[in-house]
């Protein structure tokens, strides 16, 4: 059964999970759990594991050590950091969310909608915009009627205004239908803003808690510096685990499909 969180049964967990590359471990140990209606936002520098974790959980990369649970019957929605296309390959939008699972033009059209992309179906992927593409990535997401939205630092490329648009379409779309959200980002200001739960990543769980506990942790601060004071200064932190060893870092490897996720381990 999946594990308990308190009182709560968990949408997701990884228990004592490992995954290596090669003969390199990416990540060693790592104990997480995201209930129902949670928001969970992972930060580490480029490298610790995070696009890795998530990959894992959904299936992508297997375990070398630990499990992966999943409430039976779960439904995941993934938003991947970049997904590559190949431009030899002509693909409409309506096309590519019925990829790889059949929606109904009905569907199809309410999720474009819901995503500010509403009549969009016969557009080239190609010829998307960065903001464009990734709202097409997220109504391809909500097709799957999620428990759990999955997203890997969506905002990567985005602008500014762009990247405030997006996760205030996130946060919409999280209200109108209940669902959890595990997701990268290196914004602070919005995991501070949005997090119920931050944990720190750099090949195991450095300090995990509510974004008021994380960034005094001498984990966090080894990892990102006093530099940015302005953001430091939202937080405080209580820190009450040793972490004393070494990891190995490996490096990403793509989908083997046409259609492949791309990112930082």
């Amino acid at each position: 059964m999946p594990k308990l969180r308190g009182a709560v049964m968990s949408l997701i967990a990884a228990e004592g999970l490992s995954v290596r590359f090669g003969g390199a471990t990416v990540l060693e140990n790592v104990d997480l759990a995201v209930a129902p209606g949670e928001i969970v936002t992972l930060v580490g520098p480029n490298g610790s594991g995070k696009s890795t974790l998530l990959r894992a959980l959904i299936g992508i990369l297997p375990a070398a050590a630990g499990r992966v649970r999943h409430q039976p019957g779960l439904r995941i929605g993934y938003v991947p950091q970049r997904l590559h296309i190949d431009r030899g390959l002509p693909m409409p939008v309506g096309r590519f969310l019925s990829l790889p699972h059949r929606h109904s033009r009905r569907e199809t059209a309410a999720a474009l909608a819901r995503t500010g992309m509403a009549g969009a179906e016969d557009r080239a992927m190609a010829d998307l915009s960065g903001g464009q593409f990734q709202r097409v990535l997220l109504a391809r997401a909500l097709l799957m009627q999620p428990q759990i939205l999955i997203l890997d630092e969506p905002t990567q490329g985005l602008d500014q205004p762009g990247e405030a648009a997006f996760y205030r379409l996130i946060d919409e779309v999280r209200r109108e239908i209940g669902c959890a959200v595990l997701m990268v980002s290196h914004d602070l200001h919005v995991v501070m803003a949005a997090s119920d739960r931050v944990i720190c990543l750099n090949g195991h769980v450095c300090c995990e808690g509510t974004p008021q506990v994380v960034s005094n942790a001498p984990e966090y601060r080894a990892l990102f510096g006093l530099g940015t004071q302005g953001a430091l200064a939202l937080y405080q932190h209580r820190h009450d685990h040793d972490h004393d060893h070494d990891h190995g870092h490996g490096h990403d490897h793509g989908h083997p499909h046409h259609l492949h996720e791309a990112g930082d381990v």
